[in-house]
């Protein structure tokens, strides 16, 4: 395995952000699958949706997306439900592969992007009414900044909704040694990331004056999804091999086993949060 891979998110999603739309999809991010016999963009939509149920949209609404990706949430956000969405990311790739999108849907004025930290937004206090960040808190080494951040952008009556990879128990240290090799495949494959229990978000929220109102554990139900990117990394084999070369390729397909064993031993798994700011 190659040592001079850059961990840092924004290095590391600009490396990637071309074959992970091959292997993970447009969507780039988990599916929740009620059967387990669903595809993959079945099921990508179907956790998309179970955050849009969270959120309660309403046309006219103000929602920043952090850790926006390659723009696909957003514009399916402002274009189905008629909010104003402004998507951040520290990633150059994926702001200029978002407003790419957002124009090709006609969305460019309803969905725009900037490149901003999510643990350091810049933007006013109580700019927004909601604060969406799906699968990008995992990657913010400072998740109570974040949460805070989130949290002081919202309007009276705003919600925050995360949804994200989690940490199920405590890993002790001999097992992080003996598992060593693991990880560091998982950090090759995915940057460098740090996962929370679902519970420490719902600490973090309420001690930023947040009300918590929903604790999800989606680990079964996202299960599936590294089946499904075995697959894609198949179908893909020729184009991800040229994007990320053959170590990248053995890399990404190692992790899916990795992380699938992971899920069924219970360390990681998947969670959704929904926090109310106070009217």
């Amino acid at each position: 395995m190659s040592q001079d891979i850059d961990y840092e998110p924004a290095a590391h999603y600009d490396r990637v952000t071309d074959a992970w739309r091959l292997l993970l999809g447009e969507d780039l991010h988990y599916g929740v699958f009620a059967t387990g016999g669903e595809d993959l963009p079945t099921a990508t939509a179907a956790l998309t949706a179970s955050m849009v149920e969270a959120s309660r949209l309403e046309p006219g609404l103000d929602v920043l997306d952090v850790g926006c990706g390659n723009g696909a949430p957003a514009c399916h956000l402002a274009g189905t439900f008629g909010v104003r969405v402004v998507g951040i990311t520290t990633s150059a790739v994926g702001i200029a592969l978002a407003a790419e999108r957002a124009a090709a849907a006609g969305l460019a004025r309803r969905a725009t992007f900037e490149r901003r930290d999510g643990m350091d937004n810049g933007f006013p206090a109580q700019s927004f009414d909601r604060a969406w960040v799906l699968e990008s808190s995992h990657l913010m080494r400072d998740r109570p900044r974040l949460v805070a951040e989130c949290a002081r952008v919202l309007r009276p009556g705003g919600r925050l909704v995360l949804c994200d990879i989690v940490r199920r128990r405590e890993i002790p240290f001999l097992e992080v040694r003996q598992r060593r090799e693991e990880f560091q495949t998982l950090r090759a494959a995915f940057g460098d990331a740090h996962m929370e229990p679902l519970e420490r978000y719902a600490e973090l929220a309420a001690a930023s004056g947040l009300v918590v109102e929903r604790l999800d554990d989606l680990t079964g139900a996202t299960l599936p999804t590294f089946d499904r990117w075995r697959a894609n990394a198949a179908t893909h084999q020729a184009e991800v091999t040229e994007a990320l070369g053959p170590d990248g390729l053995e890399s990404f397909v190692r992790s899916c086993d990795i992380l699938e064993s992971l899920w069924n031993d219970g360390t990681f798994g998947y969670g959704l949060i929904a926090a109310s700011s106070l009217a």
